[in-house]
C-alpha cells in the first residue's frame, strides 16, 4: 500500500461542475507531489452517442473537442497549485474512459463529481460516480459539485 497518492486521476466533461472536481484534485496533488491526469471521454460518432444514455455528462464528439475541453481544466488545475498536470482522452462512455485511464496509469485516487448521483435516472440507471466507485481498484473520492 502506497504512503500517498502518486497518480491521481480526475474525470471532466468541460462543464462548470467538473472543475470543481478538477480544483479539488489538484489541491490534493499539490499537497502530495502528485502527478495530476485530466481524462475525458468522447464519442467517435454522432450515431454512437445517440445510442448511449447520457443523463449526466456533456456530449463531446471526436478527440479534437475532448483534448480542447481539456485546456480549460488544465488551467484550473495549475491554478490550483498542480505542478505536474496530463491530460488523456479516450473513446466510448464516461465510465469505459475513466477506467481505462486509471487502469492504463495504475492510478492511486480517481476524483469524480457528483454530478447525476441523485438523480433519478442516476438512481435507476447508474450514474458516473456510482459507476466507477463499484469498478475501481482504487480509491475514489467523490466530490459534492452539485446540489
Amino acid at each position: 500500500m502506497a504512503d500517498n497518492y502518486k497518480t491521481i486521476v480526475v474525470g471532466s466533461d468541460g462543464s462548470k461542475s467538473s472543475f470543481f472536481a478538477v480544483e479539488r484534485a489538484a489541491k490534493i496533488a499539490a499537497a502530495f507531489g502528485s502527478t495530476l491526469i485530466i481524462g475525458t471521454a468522447y464519442y467517435e460518432s454522432e450515431d454512437e452517442a445517440s445510442k448511449t444514455l447520457r443523463q449526466d455528462s456533456v456530449t463531446i464528439l471526436g478527440d479534437d473537442q475532448a483534448r480542447s475541453n481539456l485546456d480549460q481544466a488544465v488551467e484550473y488545475a495549475r491554478a490550483a497549485g498542480a505542478a505536474d498536470v496530463q491530460t488523456a482522452t479516450r473513446p466510448g462512455t464516461p465510465v469505459e474512459a475513466l477506467m481505462a485511464i486509471v487502469n492504463d496509469n495504475k492510478a492511486d485516487l480517481l476524483v469524480v463529481g457528483n454530478r447525476g448521483i441523485n438523480s433519478l435516472t442516476g438512481r435507476l440507471l447508474g450514474s458516473v460516480p456510482a459507476d466507477v466507485a463499484r469498478q475501481s481498484d482504487c480509491d475514489v473520492m467523490i466530490v459534492h459539485t452539485v446540489n
